[in-house]
């Protein structure tokens, strides 16, 4: 990336309007918390960092990312695209001409639509994610048991074109109150609107229906949204919402060193509110919980546009690992966008089972696992994306050992600011992620 797309600013001298972190909050003494006097001068975690950015930067800018086409997979398996409104209209229109040519030829109305179910999905070690296979279903109106599907297809085939013939963008809430009586449940129009985008060949976005505002980002970014300047150094403790319309974002600059991935609402507003982004320079976003469409869309777009590296700061308990795992490799609901909506080599940051004994996290502080946390954590130690990865293997065969997790707020048990204090500076200086 060139030097005019950075801006420049020394991140560990910032200027006089940048804020410093508060006094740490909670009844310890500074002496008194754990692993503290472990930690160097930050301008010497700072150099840390540079070279974990200077690395990222070597690696993005030295190879092209593969695709399916490079693997020869392409005929077997199925992308989406981004497409204009108009390639979408013209979509929905053979989509329709061709069902009714099934109708004159006496086959009835139907469509044929693909496969989204999790025996035509298959992990690709290269490419580090789940794509689909080309394998597709007849849904029909003449079949009682696909009549409903078919009649909600059409609807909200009809729905979209009005859209792209007016180029504007709705949410998908509001395209289920358009007919409550026929949808019942936005579930249920959600599904068909994946199955209409795998079905079209575009995007879900390219269809102009978004998702509600759910992600935030807050730190060392400045981008323009739809020709205004955003600035995520001044947009206060909330930070700013990421737009459901991720094309209208572009003009990425920053000065950070990494990207930081936060599970929780709770870990985000503590590390916003300590602007934990002025002491070591940094991007902090979370969709705070479940990873939404656009959450991941703007983190993919960061790490191309930047090449910034990514560390994960997430739960230990299965769910945290599976929602990074949907960061990375995808999920098997949205896996024909699979190229569009992941972000490889994400660095699990913490916090990891190996670190509620090496922090000693008090006992109190600790969760016992569920039978079905531990079915979920066995299940994710079958997923081919967890087994070529040692580190993580090792994680989870503790967790499931120990029977014991932990939420990142566990930290707080040593003082509400020992997660930016010491826990994460602690991290950085060791390097220690996987």
């Amino acid at each position: 990336m060139s030097e005019k797309k950075r801006r420049r600013a020394d991140p560990v001298a910032p200027g006089p309007s940048s804020r410093q972190p508060k006094p740490r909050a909670g009844p310890s003494s500074a002496s008194a918390l754990p692993f503290k006097n472990r930690l160097k001068p930050d301008a010497t975690i700072v150099s840390a960092l540079r070279q974990l950015y200077a690395a990222e930067q070597s690696s993005m800018s030295a190879a092209r990312p593969l695709t399916l086409t490079d693997l020869g997979l392409s005929s077997t398996c199925r992308e989406v695209a981004d497409c204009d409104p108009s390639a979408v209209r013209l979509a929905i229109e053979d989509a329709i001409l061709a069902a009714a040519h099934s109708v004159l030829e006496g086959r009835g109305f139907s469509f044929s639509v693909p496969s989204r179910s999790s025996s035509n999905q298959i992990y690709v070690p290269e490419l580090d994610r789940i794509v689909l296979r080309d394998k597709s279903s007849t849904r029909g109106f003449s079949n009682l048991s696909t009549v409903r599907k078919t009649t909600i297809t059409v609807r909200l085939l009809a729905l979209i074109h009005q859209l792209c013939i007016k180029n504007i963008h709705v949410t998908k809430r509001d395209l289920f109150y358009t007919d409550v009586k026929l949808f019942q449940d936005q579930g249920q129009s959600d599904a068909v609107l994946d199955d209409i985008s795998c079905m079209l060949g575009c995007t879900r976005s390219s269809l102009n229906v978004v998702a509600s505002e759910k992600g935030v980002v807050v730190g060392r970014l400045v981008f323009t949204e739809g020709g205004d300047r955003i600035d995520c150094t001044k947009m206060g403790v909330g930070g700013k919402a990421i737009p459901p319309n991720i094309d209208h974002v572009g003009n990425m600059e920053s000065d950070a060193l990494f990207i930081l991935l936060v599970e929780k609402d709770a870990a985000y507003m503590r590390l916003a509110e300590d602007r934990f982004y002025n002491r070591f320079p940094c991007i902090i976003v979370t969709a705070k919980g479940q990873p939404d469409v656009a959450t991941r869309l703007f983190l993919k777009k960061m790490k191309t546009e930047l090449k910034l590296p990514v560390l994960a700061l997430v739960d230990s308990d299965p769910y945290g690992l599976k929602i990074l795992s949907v960061y990375m490799c995808g999920s098997k609901n949205m896996s024909y966008d699979s190229s569009n909506l992941t972000t490889p080599d994400i660095k699990w940051l913490g916090i990891r089972p190996s670190d509620l004994d090496k922090y000693k996290i008090p006992e109190q502080c600790r969760l016992p696992m569920t039978e079905q946390d531990v079915k979920t954590g066995k299940d994710l130690l079958e997923e081919d994306f967890v087994k070529k990865n040692e580190g993580w293997v090792r994680e989870l065969e503790l967790m499931i050992k120990t029977k014991q997790k932990a939420e990142i707020q566990a930290l707080s048990s040593f003082g509400f600011q020992y997660l930016t204090e010491v826990y994460l500076p602690l991290k950085l200086q060791e390097e220690d992620w996987i």
